[in-house]
């Protein structure tokens, strides 16, 4: 399981359970969040104070990033700003094929990303 870590634990694992359509359950005993999806453990979230957020892409290194393929990339752009997600790199939604990058509310950097129809794109070709 992926854990990322938050300085808010409660911003963090909101964010990500809207996102993926899931429920949170807090574990606060242990200092960390579980987001669950059709019932199970899918994401942790651990509280981190002192988190220092990467500067990416343009700046310091990203520590990782998660990549989520979706359907219709205009609703899940609205749905992942509306839950506080900043866009960082941005691209035309109007584009058979492509990638946004952006931060969730720790700074976690992710991508949404959708191809065309017949499933041909790959990241090289933006």
């Amino acid at each position: 399981m992926v854990v990322l870590d938050a300085p808010d634990l409660a911003a963090e694992s909101t964010f990500w359970a809207g996102l993926l359509d899931g429920t949170v359950d807090p574990k606060d005993e242990h200092g960390w969040h579980a987001v669950l999806v059709d019932g199970e453990q899918r994401l942790g979230i651990q509280h981190a104070p002192d988190l220092v957020a990467p500067d990416w892409p343009d700046g310091a290194p990203q520590q990782l990033h998660l990549d989520l393929y979706v359907d219709d990339i205009a609703e899940a752009h609205a749905r992942a700003v509306a839950l506080g997600a900043r866009v960082l790199q941005p691209a035309d939604l109007t584009e058979p094929g492509g990638y946004v990058v952006y931060a969730d509310p720790a700074g976690h950097p992710f991508c949404l990303c959708w191809m065309p129809a017949d499933g041909t794109w790959s990241p090289d070709d933006v």
